[in-house]
């Protein structure tokens, strides 16, 4: 029997996710009381119970425990073996909503990753297959993760779904390289991919002529490439949305993307994307918000060493609070946030925008030593 002491105990619904792989990774226990405790309907929805059953699949020796009401839950992991397996997607979440934590266990594991995800590929503000293939992947490669690869086999458009995704892990690493990213990326190319199901295919082209009109003033190279989806491939509903990409020459990315809802046309959702692209550049330092969360996670476990990284003063958060404390509740390090522009830290945002690059106090340094953190899976292997 575990004792109190052993357990760390989290109150609310916030970042569940993050909790439950932090535990995972640390190999710590822990208690989430007073889940939606204040709702109409208390307790977790379907998605979150679909995600324990994932955590469940790719773990070994992982013990659940759910209150009768859904309220309360007790989790304590096991080891992650990985392994092949099929995940069916509740259609409440896209299957981005499973891959993002997936991938902060993935390099981690006793066997290779290989997990086929069923259900919504894109879903209106929710984290798409394209923005975790065109911009987590590459920042994984930062951490040393260099052979991990997302399959788009079906395209699953809201509200019915019938996408499918492949996710394969191939690199099993001991512990994440330290990063050092404390210089602000110039972006030099604009890139993108333009999709649609079940539509006619000027529908496409319509979304890649409205982003490009937009970002034409930047002066930067802009290849938005047309993905049209037809058959069985195409899932079970109409619909179409554009991701859009900003790269610079050391491989960061920023990104922004984008689904048609009902009655909305094909270039509305073009020239949104594009002005989010352009004012997600503009608050985000090496990494935008969406990716943020994983880079946390793999400088957490790295080596007993200081990793940095460069983020705007818009990205100091509650959301970023919360996650920093968080990692200190499971794992015990804390972060040090510097201002650019004052050795003492400023922390203020006025919600003011400053030109990015010509104000150095727009920016902060977060600087997170890591844990130590040892891959005792693959030790076992």
């Amino acid at each position: 029997m575990l004792s109190k002491k052993d357990v760390v105990t989290f109150e609310g619904h916030k970042n569940f996710r993050l909790r439950i792989i932090l535990s995972t990774l640390s190999g710590k226990p822990v208690k989430i009381t007073k889940i939606r405790s204040n709702s109409l309907n208390p307790g977790l929805k379907d998605y979150e119970v679909s995600f324990l059953r994932l955590i469940e699949s790719v773990t070994n020796g992982s013990h659940i425990e759910i209150s009768y009401t859904g309220s309360t839950v007790i989790y304590r992991p096991g080891i992650i073996i990985g392994g092949e397996i099929t995940h069916n997607c509740p259609l409440s979440k896209p299957v981005g909503y499973f891959i993002e934590p997936a991938l902060m266990l993935a390099p981690f594991s006793k066997k290779k990753f290989s997990i086929l995800f069923k259900g919504l590929t894109n879903s209106p503000n929710e984290v798409s297959v394209d923005t975790i293939k065109w911009g987590f992947l590459p920042i994984m490669e930062k951490f040393g993760v260099r052979d991990c690869l997302l399959h788009i086999l079906k395209r699953g458009s809201p509200p019915l779904g019938g996408g499918e995704v492949h996710l394969v892990c191939n690199s099993l690493l001991p512990v994440p390289l330290t990063i050092h990213a404390i210089e602000v990326p110039k972006f030099s190319a604009i890139r993108g991919v333009a999709y649609c199901t079940r539509v006619s295919p000027s529908t496409v082209n319509r979304m890649i002529d409205a982003a490009r009109q937009v970002l034409k003033g930047t002066g930067c190279e802009v290849n938005i490439a047309a993905d049209v989806w037809r058959g069985e491939n195409a899932g079970k509903s109409p619909g179409f949305g554009v991701t859009l990409v900003a790269e610079s020459k050391r491989g960061f990315r920023i990104l922004s993307d984008n689904v048609g809802a009902a009655q909305t046309l094909p270039e509305e959702v073009g020239e949104t994307t594009a002005y989010q692209l352009m004012e997600e550049i503009t608050t985000s330092g090496c990494v935008d918000r969406y990716q943020l969360p994983l880079c946390l996670v793999y400088m957490t476990i790295g080596k007993e060493d200081i990793g940095r990284i460069k983020i705007h003063k818009s990205q100091v958060n509650e959301d970023l609070v919360y996650m920093l404390r968080d990692i200190k509740s499971i794992f015990g390090t804390e972060a040090f946030l510097k201002s650019d522009d004052d050795d003492e830290a400023d922390y203020s945002y006025d919600g003011g925008e400053k030109g990015r690059g010509n104000n150095g106090d727009s920016f902060i340094t977060l600087s997170l030593k890591g844990s130590g953190f040892v891959n005792i899976a693959k030790k076992v292997a």
